[in-house]
């Protein structure tokens, strides 16, 4: 949803008590800091006036929910606990703005307020990692997805935590304005234009009893083949498994399944081969293992909603 020929995409962040700072400060700096005209961000709270965060740095919205009512984009930042209840005029409002139009997206825990309103039934949503347990156990329409940094879903759109928040809104700065000015506001804010891999990488695993138990070296073995075919039963050979053992405990280390995890290998792959070398795009698909210039194309669009040529126009060098 880009600016209109007359004004700036009005985004509005909703500032609830014990909003977390953090998860405000992403949509703040990228669609308020950066904005230059694209953007005009305003911080909303439950009226105008005094807004304590979760450490207790108070804040000033100038509006309350009633600026939720032209908003373009509504941004619902974490605020504290997901097991407090929301106040239902913000549901409610939230609700209305969808409703009417308006992209609605999610910093960290302020997932469980989409929910709440019940936009998320139906979609997946994501959230911090250590609440995406709690978000499928209270909402049992959403299809919550632990292992990714966000999720989009159109216009209803879904951060993991916290920091996440700067992959999400940069992702939303990309689809609206391209690669390229999403790539100067990444370099402008020093942060990575794509971060590679999801929050899986994050979450706490149980270590391994013996380190030779791990998978490590057959993940490994797949990254130096990827330019080959590669099947999940050859892979399961390798670690001296049976098929279904090996995805049992692929998944319990990872927190993905092997194929989704190869897939992302591969595109990663490609990523760096476009950015650091002068590889055509058929010779980087048949380098990592995705077979043709247009199987490239297919992943690059569902992983990273651009294309293999829009990438190295924006990345290389």
């Amino acid at each position: 949803m880009p600016k209109t020929a007359n004004r700036p995409h009005r985004v509005v962040a909703l500032a609830l008590p014990g909003v977390v700072l953090l998860d405000l400060a992403a949509p703040a700096h990228l669609f308020g800091h950066c904005g230059e005209g694209k953007y005009a961000f305003e911080l909303a709270g439950l009226s105008a006036g005094p807004a304590p965060d979760s450490t207790g740095v108070v804040l000033c919205p100038k509006s309350g929910l009633t600026a939720l009512e032209g908003a373009d984009t509504v941004v619902v930042p974490g605020c504290g606990v997901p097991g407090l209840s929301f106040p239902e005029e913000a549901v409610e409002a939230l609700r209305t703005a969808h409703a009417r139009g308006a992209r609605v997206m999610s910093v960290c825990t302020g997932a469980f307020l989409l929910a709440e309103a019940g936009l998320l039934d139906g979609r997946r949503a994501t959230t911090h990692w250590m609440h995406t347990e709690e978000l499928a156990r209270r909402y049992p329409k959403v299809t919550t997805v632990p292992d990714v940094l966000f999720v989009d879903e159109g216009r209803i759109l879904t951060s993991a935590g916290v920091a996440a928040g700067l992959d999400l809104c940069l992702h939303v700065v990309r689809r609206d304005h391209g690669a390229a000015h999403a790539a100067e506001v990444a370099r402008r804010t020093v942060i990575a234009p794509h971060r590679e891999g999801g929050q899986a990488q994050y979450i706490e695993q149980p270590v391994p009893q013996r380190p030779e138990d791990s998978l490590a070296d057959i993940r490994q073995w797949a990254i130096e083949h990827l330019s080959e075919p590669i099947a999940i039963a050859d892979m399961a050979r390798r670690a001296l498994l049976s098929t279904r053992s090996f995805q049992r405990k692929f998944v319990a280390e990872t927190a993905t399944s092997p194929g989704a995890w190869l897939l992302r290998q591969r595109v990663a792959a490609a990523q760096r081969l476009l950015a650091e070398t002068s590889l055509g795009v058929d010779e980087v698909a048949n380098a990592v293992g995705l077979g043709s210039a247009e199987g490239l194309r297919q992943h690059f669009r569902k992983q990273l909603r651009t294309t293999p040529t829009a990438y190295r126009r924006a990345f290389a060098g």
